[in-house]
């Protein structure tokens, strides 16, 4: 599904440049739940903008389901955030003003379908995610980890082949992180490819392999058992 080849990311300014990423190697296969782990400024935040195409390789090739997109234009980046991927952030990242049915239904705002069928995909996303019965809820009226309920049912509202996670359990107490590390784990047995940062080794343990980075390099890569 996903093949990086040499990539690099690397951040200029008038007096010095920063390598974030220096020549990563990387296979993902379809349907796989891998977790990247590493210290702070090891780089794994910048991976996952690579891999999700809101920041660009400096170098090397980023080959997603065959085709090269690392310098694909922004348009057609555009559409592939669209289509094909689903993201789910540390802080919630949902709209306060919006119910959170309306926050929900913001994955599917560029999609061309008729109305009935994104309150159909709504209420299914919901469903998925054990959400529905707070729908016309606002963010404020929700405790942190139904607020990420809300926010992986949007990630996953579009039916993306791949859903990008940033410490999703970071601002949640254990129970509802073990929750939330439990819905996604349920996400990938139903066929979806989810690459996770996370700090916690408990949680890294939900994936089937975690990646450890060090100074912007893939250190090793480790299958766990089944």
């Amino acid at each position: 599904m996903i093949q990086l080849q040499d990539i690099s990311r690397t951040y200029a300014s008038d007096e010095v440049q920063t390598t974030a990423l220096g020549g990563i190697d990387l296979l993902i296969e379809p349907g796989e739940f891998v977790a990247v782990m590493g210290p702070s400024g090891c780089g794994k935040s910048t991976l996952l903008n690579v891999l999700g195409t809101i920041d660009r390789p400096t170098g090397g090739r980023y080959l997603f389901e065959g085709e090269d997109i690392a310098r694909a234009p922004e348009p057609a980046l555009a559409r592939l955030r669209r289509d094909r991927l689903g993201f789910v952030f540390q802080s919630f990242n949902l709209i306060d003003e919006l119910t959170v049915a309306e926050n929900i239904a913001l994955g599917l705002a560029y999609r061309a379908m008729p109305g009935r069928d994104k309150r159909a995909r709504v209420d299914e996303a919901m469903d998925r995610v054990g959400i529905a019965h707070r729908r016309a809820h606002y963010p404020h009226q929700l405790s942190g980890g139904q607020q990420q309920r809300a926010a992986v049912a949007r990630a996953i509202v579009g039916d993306p082949r791949l859903i990008l996670a940033d410490e999703p359990t970071g601002n949640l107490d254990s129970e509802n992180g073990a929750q939330i590390m439990e819905m996604l784990s349920r996400l990938n047995a139903d066929g979806a490819t989810i690459v996770m940062v996370t700090h916690s080794p408990a949680h890294a343990d939900a994936a089937k392999r975690v990646v450890h980075m060090l100074d912007g390099r893939v250190l090793s890569s480790t299958r766990l058992a089944s």
